[in-house]
């Protein structure tokens, strides 16, 4: 079959003037499938709505299947850190300022009840704390106050500093339920809840609080009499003696290791409105309250 010639060459012109096939000159027809996003309810807004805001991600997002904490495995170091007691510190002289101030009064025993009321130091049983930890990096040499003090934690420094000027101090345990009551001792009482009974320390505080060195108050008295003698001798002062001191009583008052509050026995119910304490009469419950 005989093609006219003029066909072809004004087809091969018409070639020759449109532009050569490229990926920017290709597209998909009018009839194309929409490709869905991706995710369980279309994926374009990460799960919040289509009323959220799809400029910015959601605070912490990350893509991908396995989170950034689960990637690495984690080091020993870190093991269990959620779960540690934490002491927020009070050091000696913000103790001696307290008592300057007469926010404390050196007449009395001083426990946490009377710290956390001085409304200077503050501590919250949400982020795991556990009471007060007395240092020395502040105040060693300026701390010049007598004082029967019980904390729940304390340097060595800070314990030498206590018994150089004729004082004692004490470290104990309290379990999360008594510290909302002994440092908070007015709305636990307004709550009409009897005064609980200090549970022992845990296991891997037991043997802190057995220690004489550290003045614990599950440790025997006698030992605790030879490291008082050993401390003063290693930092070169001559430890008074409390037998002859005029405030012997106030110095030798201790709380029984199942109490939390002086002059209060657990079980007691005491009463702000009424101005009364309630006590059990119960054969069980005075069994279970037993100091």
């Amino acid at each position: 079959m005989a093609v006219n010639r003029n066909v072809v060459d004004r087809a091969l012109a018409v070639l020759r003037a449109l532009p050569r096939v490229s990926l920017y000159n290709i597209r998909d027809h009018d009839h194309r499938k929409k490709k869905s996003a991706r995710g369980q309810h279309g994926g374009g807004t990460h799960g919040h709505g289509k009323k959220f805001r799809q400029n910015y991600l959601p605070l912490g997002f990350e893509s991908g299947n396995t989170p950034f904490h689960l990637r690495f495995g984690m080091e020993k170091y870190y093991k269990r850190y959620r779960l540690e007691r934490e002491y927020p510190p009070v050091s000696l002289l913000m103790l001696q300022k307290m008592i300057d101030t007469n926010r404390l009064d050196t007449t009395q025993p001083i426990d946490l009840s009377s710290i956390c009321n001085t409304g200077v130091y503050s501590m919250n049983i949400n982020f795991n704390h556990h009471g007060v930890n007395l240092t020395d990096e502040e105040g060693f040499d300026q701390f010049c106050a007598k004082i029967n003090i019980e904390v729940q934690w304390a340097s060595e420094g800070a314990i030498a500093a206590i018994e150089r000027n004729g004082g004692v101090i004490t470290t104990s345990y309290y379990d999360p339920l008594c510290l909302h009551a002994v440092t908070d001792p007015a709305r636990f009482f307004l709550r009409g809840d009897p005064i609980p009974k200090r549970m022992i320390p845990p296991e891997d505080a037991i043997e802190y609080y057995s220690s004489a060195d550290n003045r614990g108050y599950l440790a025997d008295p006698e030992k605790v009499s030879l490291a008082r003698l050993a401390l003063a001798q290693k930092y070169g002062y001559e430890l008074p003696k409390i037998e002859d001191d005029p405030d012997y009583t106030m110095l030798t008052m201790r709380k029984d290791p199942r109490q939390i509050f002086y002059g209060l026995e657990p079980g007691w119910v005491v009463s702000l409105k009424d101005k009364a304490i309630l006590k059990p009469k119960d054969k069980e419950l005075l069994e279970y309250y037993r100091t």
